[in-house]
């Protein structure tokens, strides 16, 4: 059995295979290729699997979506709506993001009004018509759609979530005069009330599904020609796995794809070492995704944005900061260093691989202090050069003339580390959880080298770093269950209903999800459910989402725990009437999962490791140099120490020591003074 995760980075695309036969996992890497990602994927099964119709499951992480909103790179999107409501997207929420700055400006509308048409017809919040749907009308309308050869169409219509009857005959129509647009319909990506945030999020997988279809078309030809059979199964943004042609119809559901794989694999590490509470710190070559995991639970959200713009699928709570090892260090006009967003990327990378890139980077700082040794291919196949990282940095220097190469290096990771501390704080203290409760994993190519740091400012007291953490993403994906989320807005006063009620309501949703499970030949006997009300006290706007656990029978039960969701994250709570306005179940299929022997060292022996001369404190010291796949099981060394492997080094500073578990984590724990 060969089961293979892939997922697509900004820098690099990382790939894992589980062999049944050996139980062991193995790992590839290549650069990726932005102008064409099915490269990449190919490049890295290539690598990993000798031939690829030997491969019985296949799970991809991407980008793609996400790159096209950031960049602005997605189709002409145009919008179908009720008569009446053509500035919904325009005026948008009134709230300022900038509260004390009179001089912010609203984002611009992801799709403008002059490509938002209006049609005859009406629906109530209760669902009842007040206009019936015109079919003239709607033809006329349509037919501009046609003379303006529209590649995307968006329709969104008034309280659809409540009837999606009209906008299923408007999107009959489109599909009939507009045959080879992408067309999708408001109460089909997300059947909730809140109109602006329903009509951009619809807006946004119209905006991606001509570029995603294209792409995952290619895919399954390109993989098909290589000679894979099997099907192709996508991350999503709630942390579970979704069918190829699903995601082709919802693409929007993808936007954290990539992210979403990590956190899978750290609920699936966090049980193996019997870790439970969890914040992920995941730093690549463009950005640090951080994430608080209570409980080894998948900490879903319908509250997010990518961008400026409202996404409201179910997604993973990831609070991402543009902090990464290609991260550019710069001076702002006040002669301050700055780190980040701005990154190197790929190409031409930091200024020490040599690809053409000048400027500084949180890598290139790395290597100046001896924390990457320029001995070590990166990634196994790019060669690092200090000379080059010294001479990025010349500019600033020449403007900071009281700073040396060294002091230069060690204050960019230092503005680094502060910008991830500052994103887990917006996740956990922020929302009242306290950090010093919870272990750091860190992941990605760049997370290891940095996680100590990041855990000394946040008096974290443990850091894990899994076995290939430059491809834990990767292996996130293959280790996914299969995942929907369902959502309904219905609003009932508990205490004017029943238990039994509100419970058939989640009964309904499940019922959706198991005969959609089945259509895609999964059995309904194997999967399982997750259930939430969106819940808020009578009068407010705004609700708390809130678990409805088996333990949840009465109406004082599920009072009591919307109470103490709203204590934890206000600091108070009141016995007073509480109202439902929205249903959310999740319906989960458990995958193929890897049986994973226990770490061998196949060398069976210590084998003595080299020293270096690392940069830590403002002086240079002699550091032992370990070799991760050479370490004995539960090896133990202290700190200041560096461990490398191929895609990855963990650097171990003054005041902390590691140890290798079972299944090859290091864990690394501050020793009190």
């Amino acid at each position: 059995m060969l089961l293979v995760g892939v997922d697509v980075g900004g820098t690099f695309t990382d790939g894992v295979v589980y062999d049944g036969n050996t139980r062991r996992l193995h790992y590839a890497k290549a650069a990726s290729t932005p102008h064409d990602p099915t490269q990449a994927v190919l490049n890295v099964l290539e690598s990993l699997v000798p031939n690829i119709n030997d491969i019985d499951r296949l799970v991809h992480g991407l980008t793609i979506g996400t790159n096209a909103i950031l960049e602005g790179k997605g189709a002409d999107v145009w919008i179908l709506t009720t008569r009446g409501f053509r500035d919904v997207l325009e005026i948008a929420r009134t709230n300022r993001p900038i509260l004390y700055n009179i001089k912010s400006l609203k984002p611009e509308a992801l799709v403008p009004r002059t490509r938002t048409l209006e049609i005859n017809e009406r629906m109530l919040f209760d669902g009842s018509v007040r206009e019936f749907f015109d079919d003239k009308d709607a033809r006329e309308v349509i037919a501009k759609l046609v003379g303006a050869k529209a590649d995307a169409v968006a329709i969104c219509f008034l309280h659809s979530y409540a009837n999606p009857a009209h906008e299923k005959l408007a999107e009959e129509l489109v599909r009939e005069m507009l045959p080879d647009a992408f067309v999708c319909s408001s109460a089909s990506v997300l059947s909730q009330f809140r109109e602006y945030e329903r009509f951009n999020t619809t807006a946004l997988n119209a905006y991606i599904g001509p570029l995603m279809s294209d792409y995952l078309d290619s895919l399954r030809d390109r993989l098909g020609a290589a000679g894979y059979k099997q099907s192709i199964f996508l991350m999503a943004s709630n942390g579970g796995v979704s069918n190829l042609d699903l995601v082709k119809q919802l693409p929007v559901t993808t936007v954290l794809s990539g992210p979403a794989g990590g956190v899978a694999a750290a609920i699936e590490l966090g049980e193996r070492v019997n870790i439970r509470n969890l914040i992920t710190c995941d730093m690549g070559g463009t950005s640090t995704d951080v994430c608080l995991i209570q409980d080894l639970e998948v900490p879903v959200t319908h509250e997010q944005f990518i961008g400026s713009y409202a996404n409201r699928t179910p997604q993973i709570e990831i609070n991402a900061v543009g902090a990464g090892g290609g991260s550019i260090a710069w001076l702002d006009a006040g002669d301050i260093l700055m780190v980040g967003p701005q990154s190197a990327g790929a190409d031409p990378g930091p200024a020490c691989y040599g690809f053409g890139g000048t400027l500084p980077t949180v890598t290139d700082a790395n290597l100046v202090l001896n924390r990457l040794s320029s001995d070590t291919a990166l990634g196994g196949k790019i060669t690092m050069d200090t000379d080059l990282a010294i001479g990025g940095m010349q500019p600033i220097l020449e403007s900071l003339s009281s700073l040396n190469e060294y002091s230069l290096a060690d204050g960019i990771i230092q503005i680094a580390v502060a910008r991830m501390v500052s994103a887990i704080k917006e996740i956990s203290i922020s929302k009242g959880f306290d950090p010093r409760d919870f272990t750091l994993v860190a992941y990605g190519g760049a997370g290891p080298m940095h996680a100590a740091f990041i855990a000394d400012e946040l008096e974290i007291p443990r850091v894990l770093v899994p076995l290939g953490p430059g491809n834990f993403a990767a292996f996130g994906s293959l280790i996914s269950d299969n995942r929907r989320d369902y959502s309904l807005t219905r609003t009932i006063c508990p205490r004017d209903s029943s238990i039994a009620d509100i419970l058939s309501t989640f009964t309904q949703l499940e019922g959706q999800g198991r005969e959609e499970f089945e259509n895609y030949g999964i059995a309904s006997d194997l999967t399982t459910t997750r259930r939430w009300a969106g819940m808020r006290y009578l009068g407010q706007s705004w609700e708390l989402e809130v678990p409805i656990s088996e333990t949840i029978d009465s109406i004082e039960t599920l009072e009591e725990a919307f109470y103490q969701v709203h204590e934890r994250r206000f600091g108070h709570k009141t016995a007073d009437i509480t109202e439902i306005v929205n249903f959310r179940v999740a319906v989960i299929a458990e995958g193929q999962k890897p049986d994973l022997l226990p770490w061998v060292n196949n060398d069976m022996a210590e084998v003595k490791e080299p020293t270096r001369s690392v940069y830590f404190n403002g002086t240079f010291t002699d550091v032992p140099v370990h070799s991760r796949n050479k370490l004995l099981p539960m090896a133990e060394t202290t700190g200041p120490a560096i461990i490398e492997e191929n895609g990855s080094t963990s650097v171990i500073p003054p005041g902390w020591r590691c140890r290798m578990l079972e299944f090859g984590e290091l864990l690394l724990e501050k020793i009190e003074s």
